[in-house]
């Protein structure tokens, strides 16, 4: 018998918590996403601030989910898929066992009324299971040396849909290492009152990323922090967006022997174009 684990709700503007659930629940199994609309996320929390097909695209790129649904008429107890008591072959043995799985504070009677009725298991997530984020330790010995290097840097504040595409048209270039400013540099550079959350929690957002091959935090200071971790993964690619085209960064690859890539801000076929500036009001 295989697991199937199924989650729903908005997941609008996925953050490290949303993240870390996600994160927890694929232990269980695979995860399905059973993403609501637009108007059912407008009726349970208000106005999204992502539309369905940017919440969707965000979703797609996490590495800890299987696949995306959206169901239009999908309401907020119930599942697009209630569990079957046959495989698609008719062997048993091949039966998928369905499970809900949602925090703590979204169990309610009615879900359990649903589960009950459609032979769906059911999986709490306690708060206290979210606690911590899980990040690996860079090891050089795993470095593939038949692969290109890619590697980029930022402050990655706030993921969004744009980091996401960048991250996805960097990863066509070859692995891809992400190197996150620690919160000391990111005050030098954008001032105090940043960053709005730590470089721990920011290396997992940006880790989170099946584009990602891993996420570090920067070490040393300026625009050029990244410099001992670009020691380390020894890249042969520097990539950067065109608003992260800084004389020092050009200067470093040309002294290093690196190639400078700088990519134009382009969103995936049919999303708004998004920055954290732009979002943040930098």
């Amino acid at each position: 018998m295989t697991s199937q684990i199924i989650v729903a709700g908005a997941f609008d503007d996925l953050g490290s918590r949303q993240i870390r659930f996600l994160e927890e629940v694929a232990r269980l199994g695979p995860i399905i996403v059973a993403l609501w609309s637009d108007e059912l996320a407008a009726a349970v929390h208000g106005k999204c601030k992502f539309p369905l097909d940017e919440r969707r695209y965000v979703l797609e790129a996490i590495r800890f989910v299987e696949r995306v649904l959206t169901t239009p008429d999908l309401q907020p107890d119930e599942l697009p898929m209630p569990s079957s008591s046959l495989s698609s072959d008719g062997n048993p043995e091949n039966l998928t066992k369905q499970t809900w799985a949602m925090l703590e504070g979204e169990d309610n009677e009615a879900r359990r009324k649903f589960c009950a009725d459609s032979r769906i298991g059911l999986a709490v997530i306690p708060p206290a299971a979210l606690a911590g984020f899980t990040t690996g330790a860079f090891n050089p010995a795993q470095l593939d040396p038949s692969r290109k290097r890619v590697i980029v840097t930022g402050c990655y504040d706030w993921f969004h849909s744009g980091h996401v595409r960048f991250f996805e048209e960097c990863s066509q270039l070859g692995d891809l290492y992400v190197v996150v400013g620690h919160d000391a540099n990111v005050r030098l550079l954008k001032g105090e009152g940043h960053p709005f959350f730590p470089e721990h929690e920011r290396r997992y957002l940006v880790g989170s990323c099946r584009y990602v091959k891993q996420a570090l935090v920067s070490s040393g200071a300026g625009w050029m922090d990244a410099e001992p971790e670009i020691a380390l993964v020894r890249p042969h690619i520097y990539a950067v967006n065109e608003d992260g085209d800084k004389p020092e960064k050009r200067a470093f690859c040309a002294t290093h022997g690196l190639e400078y890539v700088v990519l134009t801000r382009t969103p995936r076929d049919g999303l708004a174009a998004r920055s954290s500036t732009q979002l943040r009001g930098y």
